[in-house]
C-alpha cells in the first residue's frame, strides 16, 4: 500500500519532538516553543518538502527561496525598500542642483535616522524571515547611509575637515571617489543577483549601480578638490531613478487585492523560473 512521504515527515517531526521535550519542565516546554516561531531551540525546524516562494520584487528576493516553516513576521522588504528611496531621493536632487541646494547636510539626519538605521532593521528582519539576499543588500545599504552620514557630520568626526586641509593634500574628492567606487563594485554584484528576477527589481539595481559609477568619478575627476559637476548630476538623475523604483518595488510589496484596487506588476523576465512557468502554462491552455 502506498504511504504518504508529507505524513511520514510529519509524524517523525511530531516523535522527534516529543523525545525532545519528554525531559523538559512545562515551563522549559513552553519556552522552547515560544522560540521555535522565531526559527531557533530546540523545537525549530525547517521542512524540506514545502515549496519554494518564487521571485518577487516587493519580497526583495531575486531567486527562489525557502522562509522559516511557521514564522509570523510581516514582510520587512518595503520598509527598507522606502527607506533607501527617500534617503536616495533626496540626496539625488541635491546631486542634480535642485532649488540651487550645494550641501548635502541635511541628508545627514535621514542618513542616520532613516536609510540608516531603519533600513539595518528591516535587513536585521529579512535575516530572520531566512532571506539571505534581502538581509546582505538592506543592512548593507543600511551601512552605507550609517557611514555616508559619519563623513559628512559637520565637527562631529571632522573626516571631511581633515581631509580638506593642504597638510592632507586636500584629498576629501579622492577618498569619496574610492568609497563611492567601493559600493559600485558591491552593487554589481547584486545586479548580477537579480539577472533571474523581475525588471523591475533588476532596474532598481542596474541604475543604483550606475549612480554609484557615475558619482565616483566625478569625485576622482576632480578639479583643485571639486568634483566634475555635469558627472555628479548625470549619478544625481540615475540615482533618482533608482530611488522610484525602489519605491515602486516597495509599492508591489505593500498593495494587494485586500487594500488596493491595482496591483502593480513587476514583470518576469520570461527566462526566470516565475517566466518559464507563465510560458508552460500558456502552452498548455492552448494546446
Amino acid at each position: 500500500m502506498a504511504t504518504n512521504p508529507e505524513h511520514n515527515t510529519n509524524s517523525g517531526v511530531t516523535h522527534n519532538n516529543e523525545k525532545l521535550t519528554e525531559h523538559m519542565s512545562h515551563d522549559e516546554h513552553e519556552t522552547a516553543k515560544a522560540a521555535a516561531r522565531f526559527g531557533y531551540g530546540p523545537l525549530a525546524h525547517v521542512p524540506t518538502n514545502d515549496a519554494r516562494l518564487p521571485a518577487f520584487g516587493g519580497e526583495f528576493q531575486p531567486g527562489l527561496y525557502k522562509p522559516v516553516a511557521d514564522r509570523k513576521l510581516a514582510n520587512p522588504a518595503p520598509l527598507g525598500l522606502c527607506a533607501f528611496a527617500l534617503t536616495t531621493f533626496v540626496l539625488s536632487c541635491i546631486n542634480m542642483g535642485a532649488r540651487d541646494i550645494t550641501g548635502p547636510n541635511i541628508v545627514v539626519a535621514i542618513a542616520y535616522g532613516y536609510g540608516g538605521l531603519v533600513q539595518l532593521l528591516a535587513g536585521m528582519w529579512e535575516m530572520a524571515a531566512g532571506n539571505t539576499f534581502g538581509a546582505t543588500a538592506l543592512s548593507s545599504y543600511g551601512g552605507f547611509w550609517i557611514s555616508f552620514g559619519i563623513i559628512l557630520t559637520p565637527g562631529g568626526f571632522q573626516i571631511e575637515e581633515i581631509l580638506l586641509e593642504p597638510a592632507a593634500g586636500n584629498s576629501f574628492a579622492n577618498s569619496f571617489g574610492l568609497y563611492l567606487m567601493g559600493w559600485f563594485i558591491f552593487t554589481t554584484l547584486l545586479v548580477f543577483c537579480t539577472l533571474k528576477s523581475t525588471v523591475a527589481f533588476f532596474l532598481l539595481f542596474f541604475f543604483l549601480d550606475m549612480a554609484f559609477l557615475l558619482l565616483g568619478i566625478g569625485y576622482l575627476l576632480n578639479t583643485d578638490g571639486k568634483p566634475k559637476e555635469p558627472v555628479i548630476k548625470a549619478g544625481g538623475f540615475f540615482g533618482l531613478m533608482a530611488a522610484f523604483f525602489a519605491w515602486y518595488n516597495a509599492l508591489a510589496g505593500i498593495a494587494d487585492d485586500s487594500n488596493s484596487f491595482i496591483v502593480f506588476p513587476v514583470l518576469h523576465f520570461p527566462w526566470s523560473a516565475k517566466g518559464k512557468a507563465a510560458r508552460a502554462g500558456n502552452k498548455d491552455h492552448t494546446a
